[in-house]
């Protein structure tokens, strides 16, 4: 058969009439169990590792806040933040670089309202 031979219309008919795509159940036989259980292991650990912890008072707060800045201690604080997903932000450790009346500064130019902070603890996880 030469490309003169070739007809369109009897390639048209077979993605037409004969040819039945199954969609996303030709690539489930991708998805290994080995894959899918490290996919499921690493989606535990996530949502573990982002637990909500107590609630702690402002004053609690402040002391910690206060201590850690004047001994320049990294602390770690959890927010009353959620992302998308509405699960709580990862996390965040750092020093306390400055503070006012109702916020920290934690980075260069980054600032955390001491009402949006859940938890603070020293040191690192």
């Amino acid at each position: 058969m030469s490309n003169d031979d070739f007809d369109m219309k009897i390639v048209n008919d077979f993605f037409k009439y004969d040819y039945h795509d199954r969609g996303m159940v030709k690539w489930q036989g991708f998805y290994l169990s080995d894959h899918t259980a490290a996919l499921n292991k690493q989606a535990d650990a996530f949502n573990q590792k982002l637990q909500y912890k107590p609630q702690q008072s402002l004053e609690v707060i402040t002391a910690i806040l206060a201590t850690a800045y004047s001994k320049q201690c990294e602390v770690t604080i959890q927010l009353n933040q959620l992302d998308r997903n509405h699960r709580n932000l990862p996390d965040i450790t750092t020093l306390i670089h400055g503070y006012n009346a109702n916020e920290i500064v934690i980075d260069v130019n980054k600032f955390v309202r001491i009402d949006d902070i859940r938890n603070v603890r020293y040191g690192s996880e």
